[in-house]
């Protein structure tokens, strides 16, 4: 017998793969998945099916978002001071000032971004008597455009103890002045004291941190993204998303990247405290199925691992080439260890050294037999030309960052620390995808201002700035066709998250998944795309999102 729909969907334009094919009018959905599409839909109509008539517009596959931090922006969303990294100091001051004005006179202040290229000028006594001003004394700790460093105030900095005499943490770095004074500014793992000072002074229950995830995924939901990866897990994410999901509240695919060690968050536990408590958490459209590994740092406050050395700098000398967090034996191990629970890895290297450290254990790995874990290098906007061809060989996915893929804030704040021409191959998509490697775009929000796919998939294929402010194009040798830009945002991450067997392409059996457009992004010229905006989002066969 004919199974009956619940759902039918009529004069649409559907593109089941994202691909620009010739699309098809009709599809049938029942319990949230999809029967059937074009003649074969009708045919599961009944006198119950709820019949939407889509006017001729476009229907795709939902978006998917291979990097996202969801929590971090719902919480900033909710409760943070918010600012663009593309402001200078001044206006980054008054918009502190700004902010402590709504503010209770005990209460921190919280948020970002500061631009990494104001590094120099934040750092000094002066810079941090303007943030003890603007901020009245409140404690104040400000994230930079990487989420990796900090700018803390004084009274941040004494309610952490970062007195003159505090020691750099491991894999840390506290800026001081000539007499030796910290200037507030917290370099990777020396910013944990103040993270962990907020979140005894200021901690979040249970329900605040699941309306924040709900928060998060609204706003993803907004720019038609149906399925992500969170590339950082914390145990009070891991709860909140089970409590979501109970409550039927979760009205997105969820995979989790548990962190395996951290030196920004401050979460606790980490490592196998954070894995045993894996399964209880997993539930219907939650899966915790890695683990998420800080390799490296970044490279403009040069912690990023590189093969040759950065510019000379007072502080670092001539062959500094930045350091990995562990030794390949640590790394051995995690990988080796996981394997074995079946957890996967996405692992964050933003240089060529800790990107070819991954590839030769991973190698190891899969010459013992270990074929079922999906590893991703997350970022790798910097992959040796010999190395390109072994993500593919040896199924390592490459998780890719658009705020690399055109002219931008960041960018400049890499090239001013590399020798000249290191940036001349900055994120090798192009090469990647000619030798058969898996791109996974993830958006790194709210590292990223924005999870615009729209925006992602532009600067994709043109290499070029969407929002129009910066111009020039970078590195356009790398660009990609525009049906491999929205695999690249659609099947791509789902792969790479272990989900393609429910959702990322509108086929029978898989979720009803989709996002409905206006017209097809195959149908403009390609200058249009960054206006582009879904119309709606629907998952399981719902609508989560409607302009």
């Amino acid at each position: 017998m004919t199974p009956t729909a619940d759902l039918l969907i009529i004069d649409a334009r559907i593109d089941p793969e994202a691909s620009g094919a010739e699309s098809i009018e009709r599809m049938a959905v029942a319990d949230g998945r999809i029967l059937a599409l074009g003649e074969d839909a009708s045919a599961c109509a009944g006198s119950e099916t709820r019949v939407v008539e889509m006017g001729g517009r476009a229907v795709l596959p939902g978006f998917a978002d291979g990097h996202a931090h969801h929590l971090m922006a719902g919480q900033a969303d909710l409760f943070e001071l918010q600012a663009s990294p593309a402001l200078g100091l001044d206006e980054l001051l008054e918009t502190v000032a700004a902010h402590a004005a709504t503010l209770a006179e005990d209460a921190w202040i919280v948020g970002g971004d500061w631009g990494s290229g104001l590094l120099a000028e934040i750092s000094t006594p002066e810079a941090l008597a303007r943030l003890d001003a603007a901020s009245g004394g409140r404690p104040t700790v400000l994230r930079d455009d990487s989420k990796h460093n900090r700018w803390a105030n004084s009274a941040a900095l004494a309610a952490a103890g970062l007195t003159g005499s505090a020691p750099d943490p491991d894999g840390g770095e506290i800026l001081r002045d000539a007499s030796g004074t910290p200037t507030g500014v917290l370099v990777e793992a020396a910013g944990l004291s103040v993270e962990e000072a907020l979140a005894r002074q200021r901690p979040m229950s249970t329900e605040q941190t699941a309306r924040a995830s709900q928060r998060g995924i609204e706003i993803l939901h907004s720019y038609g993204i149906t399925a992500f990866q969170d590339a950082a897990a914390s145990l009070p994410m891991l709860e909140a998303l089970h409590q979501l999901d109970a409550a039927g509240r979760l009205t997105a695919w969820v995979v989790t990247s548990m962190l395996a060690n951290d030196f920004i968050f401050g979460a606790d536990p980490v490592g196998e405290g954070i894995i045993r408590h894996r399964e209880q958490h997993r539930s219907r459209r939650h899966r915790p199925d890695f683990i998420k590994i800080f390799l490296d740092g970044v490279p403009p406050t040069r912690s990023a691992a590189f093969l040759e050395p950065y510019l000379p700098d007072e502080l670092h000398g001539c062959d500094h080439r930045g350091h990995t967090t562990m030794d390949g034996d640590q790394l051995r191990s995690w990988l080796f260890s996981t394997a074995e629970k079946g957890i996967s890895a996405k692992i964050h290297c933003t240089g060529d050294a800790s990107v070819r450290m991954v590839l030769d254990v991973v190698e190891e790995v899969r010459r013992a037999g270990h074929t079922a874990p999906r590893y991703q290098i997350a970022h790798g906007q910097f992959i040796h030309p010999e190395d390109v061809p072994r993500l593919a060989a040896l199924d390592v996915v490459a998780d890719i960052s658009p705020m690399l893929w055109f002219p931008g804030v960041i960018v400049d704040a890499v090239a001013a620390v590399l020798p000249p021409g290191a940036t001349d191959r900055i994120q090798p998509n192009r090469e990647l995808l000619d030798a058969g490697a898996l791109l996974a775009a993830g958006s790194d929000w709210p590292v990223a201002e924005s999870p615009n796919p729209w925006e992602a998939i532009y600067g994709l294929v043109t290499r070029k700035d969407p929002s129009g402010q910066r111009a020039g194009t970078l590195c356009p040798d790398q660009a990609i066709t525009l049906a491999e830009a929205m695999a690249a945002c659609t099947s791509g991450p789902v792969e790479a998250m272990g989900l393609a067997e429910e959702t990322g392409r509108l086929r029978p059996g898989l979720s009803a998944d989709f996002i409905v457009l206006a017209q097809s992004p195959y149908d403009v010229d390609v200058e249009e795309l960054p206006g582009f905006v879904a119309d709606e989002t629907w998952v399981a066969g719902e609508p989560v999102h409607v302009r």
